[in-house]
Order: C-alpha cells, then sequence, then structure tokens
C-alpha cells in the first residue's frame, strides 16, 4: 500500500464518504408534511479477521477503514508497531464488509490472548469479553511535561474539532476524534458512528504515516470512557480532551496512566479531572 503525503484538516470535503441519502417525511403538529431528501451516516458491520482468524465484528462508517484496522490492532495490543501489518484485504460481502489482516506470526500470541467474539453495538467497546481479567490492558505511563500544555490550545482545538466533522455536519450522526499540535492547530479528524472506531481511526492514521501522536493535544466528540483513555495511552497521546463528561474509571485509568484528561470543553472552559499539572499558566490553581 503506497502511502502519499497526509492530508491536514483544513477545510471539509464537499461529499464526505460515509454516508447515504433517503427519501423523508418532514412532520409536526400544524404543518403540512412534506417529503424531502436527508443524508444518513453508514452503519454497517466490519468484521476483523487476523490471519484467517475471525476475531471482532464492529459496527462502523465504511470510510478510511485502513486506518480503522491499524488503530484497533494497535490500541488492542495485537500488533506493536505498522510492520507487524504485512497485507490487508477488504472484502465485501451481503453481510457487511471483512477486513482480512495479515500480521506477523509474533503477534499471534497476542490475538489469542485478546481474542473475542465482538457483535459490536455501536456505543460499546467491550461486547464479547470474556473475563473481567481482558477488560485493561497493561500500558506503561505517558510521558508528558509539568506546565507543558496550554489552557489556550486546548480551547483552540476542541473549538476547531466541530466545524472538521463534514459527516456530523452533514448527518448529525457521527462521532469525532482530532489530534492538534501544542499551539492547538487541528491537523487531523477522522469520523464513525462509534466513538472508539472514530479514536482508532485517527491512531491508525498516525501510525500509518509515521506521525508522533506524543507532541500534541486530541480532542474527541463524545464521553471520554476508559477505553477512549486505554487506547490513547497506548497510542502515546498525553492529552485527551473530550466535550462531554468522563467516566470514574477513565478519571482512574488517567490518573493512573499519567494523562492530561479534561471533559466538558466548550467555548473557553474546560474541566480537568486528572494531572492539572501539566497545564501551563495555571493561575491560582493549587
Amino acid at each position: 500500500m503506497e502511502l502519499k503525503e497526509p492530508p491536514r484538516a483544513q477545510s471539509c470535503p464537499a461529499s464526505p464518504a460515509g454516508h447515504a441519502t433517503r427519501h423523508v417525511i418532514r412532520a409536526g403538529p400544524n404543518i403540512a408534511y412534506r417529503a424531502e431528501l436527508d443524508e444518513l451516516a453508514q452503519e454497517v458491520p466490519v468484521a476483523l479477521e487476523f490471519n484467517g482468524i475471525s476475531h471482532a465484528t464492529l459496527l462502523a462508517t465504511p470510510a478510511d477503514l485502513e486506518d480503522l484496522a491499524y488503530g484497533f490492532s494497535f490500541t488492542e495490543g495485537i500488533i506493536r508497531k505498522t510492520s507487524d501489518i504485512y497485507d490487508m484485504d477488504i472484502v465485501e460481502t451481503e453481510q457487511g464488509l471483512i477486513i482480512q489482516v495479515t500480521i506477523a506470526s509474533a503477534c499471534l500470541n497476542e490475538l489469542k490472548l485478546r481474542r473475542r467474539s465482538l457483535a459490536g453495538r455501536t456505543g460499546c467497546g467491550l461486547c464479547g469479553i470474556e473475563s473481567l481479567d481482558e477488560v485493561r490492558r497493561v500500558l506503561p505511563p505517558v510521558v508528558s511535561l509539568v506546565g507543558g500544555h496550554d489552557p489556550a490550545a486546548i480551547v483552540k482545538a476542541a473549538d476547531q474539532l466541530r466545524a472538521l466533522q463534514p459527516l456530523h455536519l452533514l448527518t448529525g450522526a457521527t462521532h469525532g476524534a482530532g489530534w492538534a499540535t501544542n499551539t492547538g492547530e487541528v491537523l487531523f479528524v477522522r469520523e464513525d458512528v462509534g466513538r472508539h472506531n472514530a479514536l482508532d481511526k485517527l491512531i491508525g492514521h498516525m501510525l500509518r504515516h509515521s506521525l508522533d501522536a506524543a507532541d500534541g493535544i486530541t480532542v474527541i466528540s463524545s464521553r471520554a470512557s476508559f477505553e477512549m483513555v486505554q487506547k490513547a495511552a497506548a497510542a502515546r497521546m498525553p492529552v485527551l480532551v473530550a466535550v462531554s463528561a468522563p467516566t470514574t474509571y477513565a478519571v482512574a485509568m488517567a490518573d493512573e496512566l499519567n494523562l492530561l484528561l479534561a471533559g466538558f470543553a466548550r467555548g473557553s472552559l474546560f474541566t480537568v479531572y486528572s494531572h492539572p499539572e501539566y497545564l501551563g499558566n495555571k493561575g491560582d490553581h493549587p
């Protein structure tokens, strides 16, 4: 697979992939019903097979699927680096899509340890896990700098994200995950009906193009669940900013893995739940 210079997320394409048109009826009390065309985000079953072994089935938006496969494989601990993936084919069937991934034989043991049989609902990243021991991965703490992240950059990054989600603007049905520089300039965005998939797509894009995720800010349009924190930590992302709330498990994991975790990033404010010492210009913060 030949890679080109990665595009920057400076503008939205006129017609993004991953949507379909349907005739609908606009209705309401005391108004005449009217027929219109509407745009829907596509949601299809996407099965992931590794070396012929069926591993997971996700419900996903059928766009940027190579990014999804790389990101999922990496954040799930199936591969350690991009070169562990030797080949990839995407096969269309009547039931959905199959991503057939060929990985290094050394990765097969990890595959067996992490093996699931997901019937993946859109909002669920853990369907099919067989025991509590499989929920968490053992990950090293993320490296970050005390006072190294400007609050103004976090606000700027969160503010840019919505305008750089063309599929959401068209359909209103997708989540977005974006990566910004430490000055707050969002460079890359990926979208999906599932928030976990959107983050995996972003991570996969950065892996495929050898981009260092550690020197920047990750922004997500959803709540911050523990799995979002775990995926960010696996990709060595030091800052995770959500437009909605985190969960208790997400905050505990961010504490442990050394992430600056922020939520409710709206307008000029955000709430820091973990490691506020990594913010610069803290003012009167203790």
